[in-house]
């Protein structure tokens, strides 16, 4: 009678796979984030060889995601995308709508805001058009084109590194620029959020610019649809004790938001 039982090599090799398609995932989050990256900074951030890294990328390549290059790959998309001025990540937009209005109903006129870079902070900032008096601070582009112009706002950019996915300003030149200012409310982006990890993201670069807009910031209000309650990206920037509301929508498992709400955050659902 055949052994049906698997024999310590096969599980290895099985364990090897789903380590390496979980690695690779990561690796396409990061690069949906940032746009590129380059080899030598992907095998230090994840642990590997060079030429681990140079199989993932094949693989993803393959699988019609990224394009190669020396030294390390980009994106597939982000040329159309920059071009259209789109943003990378615009799943669960009706969420996003809900929550970008609940939360546009805290602003109140003459205050002094930070707005993060992201599809649900883009939805905070349709949402607080007419408005008065405000002064509004971003790292994104497309924020900032879009209120920039709008009578009774007074925008202001940050510096740094380009992204494109996120059409934001990054790294530590960005979060420099929050030095010495003090905001009412902060609307933050994340990439996922649990009791564990608390809030962590695909990449390293926006880790100091989201501290330093935390420090200037009275009322941390973190915008994050449902989907993101319970995952776990990359990078971790701290627990939910940084944060004092959470805006998410209907889809938020009744069990996730009381132990949310034990953990001192308020949490409003949209």
């Amino acid at each position: 009678m055949a052994n049906s039982r698997s024999t310590p090599t096969s599980t290895t090799a099985t364990r090897s796979r789903a380590l390496a398609e979980t690695r690779r995932s990561k690796m396409l989050d990061w690069l949906r984030e940032e746009g590129s990256a380059r080899v030598r900074d992907l095998a230090e951030a994840f642990s590997v060889s060079e030429v681990t890294v140079r199989q993932d990328l094949e693989k993803l390549e393959a699988e019609g995601h990224i394009v190669r290059e020396y030294g390390g790959a980009y994106l597939k998309s982000v040329r159309q995308q920059v071009r259209a001025m789109a943003l990378q990540h615009l799943e669960n937009m009706d969420a996003k709508r809900r929550i970008g209005r609940a939360a546009a109903a805290l602003v109140n006129d003459g205050e002094t805001i930070i707005l993060d870079s992201g599809s649900t902070t883009t939805e905070v900032a349709a949402n607080i058009l007419g408005h008065r008096d405000m002064t509004v601070i971003t790292n994104a582009l497309n924020i900032a084109l879009a209120l920039g112009a709008e009578p009774g706002f007074d925008v202001h950019m940050t510096g740094g590194h380009f992204k494109a996915p996120t059409l934001s300003l990054s790294g530590e030149r960005s979060a420099d620029y929050f030095q010495g200012l003090f905001v009412q409310k902060l609307f933050l982006a994340t990439a996922a959020i649990s009791l564990e990890a608390g809030l962590t993201y695909p990449a390293l670069s926006d880790i100091a610019v989201k501290r330093a807009m935390i420090v200037a910031a009275e009322k941390v209000i973190l915008v994050a649809d449902s989907s993101k309650i319970g995952a776990r990206s990359f990078t971790a920037l701290g627990g939910l004790d940084l944060i004092h509301v959470l805006i998410t929508d209907t889809g938020i498992a009744e069990a996730d938001r009381r132990a949310i709400a034990a953990a001192g955050v308020e949490v409003i659902v949209a």
